[in-house]
């Protein structure tokens, strides 16, 4: 639920007894999309602003939390990642951190909603820079049918940049879904996809998500914390299974010498993600 005066715009989690708000210069755009309503607006001290059906998507100030950590984590945690799948990320942020890669050779860019690209393009240019790279293939269709179609391991990763699980996200916080992704992974292949507020959301999104991946095949589980000021609790998270090997053999030192510039993700950082909080622990164990 959002609320809006003229000066601010606010994301209220009425549930949740909580709400963050933006103080607000102008609204930009809105365009009501086959799929959602889609506002981007300026504000005052964290750049542009985007909205989906009235929650906070990506502002030009913040976004490189999300997506630095929602494409290193899996693209160091996979052995030799050349072929990639990213499932909405229509903002192209992802995308732009993914090519980063040199030995990434394929990038598959696929969201529903091309009115987002669009509206990215326009608003957040700095996301898609990379969006003419040779090997980055846009497409806006369905996600869940294109992994189901997908060539049996035909992928090194697959990266989950969706929206909350409602309305068109809520097929891919599926166990069917993720069996869908072990089946295109390779055999070394590594899943991941941002798995919402660990402070709100570990006991009621991320326990089931553990469940569904492990049913779904894969091997061993893990959960990144870290900051995001715009959503719920300013803490947000992504979730990482993998179909061989262990997590904590991350190529530390491909990180650490990856011959590109991060704002947030480091090699140190990744590695440290890989304790998990307590309490955590204790949810996901209960």
């Amino acid at each position: 639920m959002s609320q809006i005066d003229n000066t601010w715009f606010s994301e209220v989690m009425a549930a949740d007894g909580s709400a963050f708000s933006l103080k607000i210069k102008r609204k930009l755009h809105e365009e009501q999309t086959q799929y959602q309503f889609l506002e981007v607006y300026e504000t005052e001290t964290f750049g542009n602003l985007m909205v989906l059906d009235g929650s906070n998507m990506v502002t030009s100030r913040e976004n490189f939390l999300y997506h630095e950590m929602l494409s290193h984590v899996p693209l160091f945690t996979h052995p030799n990642p050349k072929r990639v799948a990213i499932i909405g990320g229509g903002d192209c942020g992802t995308l732009r951190e993914v090519l980063k890669h040199k030995g990434v050779e394929e990038v598959f860019q696929i969201d529903i909603d091309e009115a987002v690209t669009r509206a990215s393009e326009k608003y957040f240019p700095e996301l898609c820079e990379s969006n003419n790279d040779p090997r980055a293939k846009l497409m806006w269709i369905d996600g869940i049918k294109w992994i189901q179609d997908a060539p049996k391991g035909s992928l090194d990763v697959i990266i989950v940049d969706s929206t909350d699980p409602v309305g068109p996200a809520v097929g891919l916080f599926a166990e069917d879904f993720y069996k869908a992704c072990f089946d295109a992974l390779g055999d070394d292949g590594v899943l991941v996809g941002q798995s919402e507020s660990p402070l709100f959301h570990t006991a009621s999104i991320i326990k089931q998500m553990y469940v569904d991946l492990r049913s779904a095949g894969f091997i061993e589980v893990n959960t990144f914390p870290f900051p995001q000021p715009i959503y719920p609790t300013g803490w947000w998270s992504c979730t990482v299974a993998i179909k061989s090997g262990a997590m904590q053999n991350f190529r530390e030192q491909d990180a650490r010498n990856a011959g590109f510039e991060t704002l947030y993700y480091t090699a140190d950082l990744h590695k440290g993600a890989l304790v998990m909080p307590p309490f955590m622990q204790k949810i996901l164990k209960g």
